[in-house]
C-alpha cells in the first residue's frame, strides 16, 4: 500500500521531501524577519544616538535613555519571532528520540531575549550605565541556549536527507556562538578587560554568526514547506 510520501532510494541523487505541516513555511519567515527587523532596527537607532559606538558599546546600551522603549520592544519582538521559529523547526525537521531538545533550547533563548528587553539597561544620574541582573539572566538565557540549540539541533538534521547537508554548519554554528558569548564575558565585559573597548564587536561577531546560521535554515524550511525537493 502506498503512503504517499518517496521515502529515500539507496543510489537515488534526488528525493522529494517528506511532507512538512503548512504552518511551517509561516513560522520559517519569523526565522528570517527575526533577524533581518532586529539587526535594521538597532542599527537605524544607533544613527540617532549620538557618541554611540557599535565598536565598544553592546546592542543592550541602546535601550539606556529616552528612546530605550524602540529596542525594548526590538527585543520583545524578536523574542517571540525566534520562539515561533523553534516551532517551525520541530514540525519541519524528521522527529528523533529525544529531538524536541534542540527546538526546546531555541525557545528558551527566545525567552531570554524577552527578559532582556523586560529588565533593560539603564542610565543613572551620572550618565553611567545599569546593568540589572535580570538582563543578564537574560543575556545568557537568550545566547548560551541559542549555541547550544543549534549543536544539538544537528544531530537531528543529520539523521533527515533534507536536513543531512545542513547539519555540519549548524553544528559549528552553534560552537561558535557558544564560545564567542563565553569568552566575550572575562575578555571584554569588565573595565580592565583587555579586548572592552571591542566589546560591541565581539558581540557583533557572535550576532552575526547566530543569525546567519538561523536565517539559512529558515530559508530550508521555507523551500520544504514548499514542497521543494532535496539531495540525499
Amino acid at each position: 500500500m502506498s503512503t504517499g510520501v518517496e521515502l529515500p532510494q539507496m543510489g537515488e541523487g534526488t528525493v522529494q521531501a517528506p511532507g512538512r505541516p503548512p504552518a511551517a513555511g509561516l513560522l520559517a519567515w519569523a526565522g528570517i524577519v527575526g533577524p533581518t527587523l532586529f539587526t535594521v532596527a538597532f542599527i537605524l537607532q544607533a544613527l540617532f544616538r549620538p557618541g554611540y559606538s557599535h565598536m565598544a558599546e553592546p546592542v543592550s546600551a541602546l535601550a539606556a535613555g529616552p528612546s530605550g522603549w524602540i529596542q525594548n520592544a526590538n527585543f520583545l519582538v524578536f523574542g517571540a519571532l525566534m520562539m515561533a521559529f523553534a516551532l517551525g523547526l520541530q514540525q519541519g525537521i524528521r522527529p528523533t528520540r529525544r529531538g524536541v531538545v534542540g527546538p526546546a533550547l531555541l525557545v528558551l533563548s527566545g525567552v531570554g531575549l524577552i527578559l532582556a528587553g523586560v529588565f533593560p539597561w539603564a542610565l543613572d544620574a551620572s550618565g553611567e550605565y545599569i546593568v540589572s541582573p535580570g538582563h543578564i539572566v537574560g543575556a545568557y538565557t537568550a545566547f548560551l541556549p541559542a549555541g547550544l540549540g543549534l549543536i544539538v539541533l544537528s544531530r537531528r538534521m543529520a539523521r533527515d536527507p533534507s536536513w543531512r547537508r545542513l547539519a555540519s554548519y549548524s553544528l559549528g554554528s552553534g560552537i561558535v556562538v557558544a564560545v564567542l558569548f563565553m569568552a566575550t564575558g572575562p575578555l571584554a565585559v569588565p573595565d580592565d578587560a583587555p579586548l572592552h573597548d571591542w566589546a560591541g564587536l565581539l558581540q557583533r561577531a557572535t550576532v552575526a554568526v547566530w543569525f546567519s546560521c538561523t536565517i539559512v535554515l529558515a530559508l530550508r524550511l521555507l523551500r520544504l514547506a514548499r514542497g521543494g525537493e532535496v539531495t540525499s
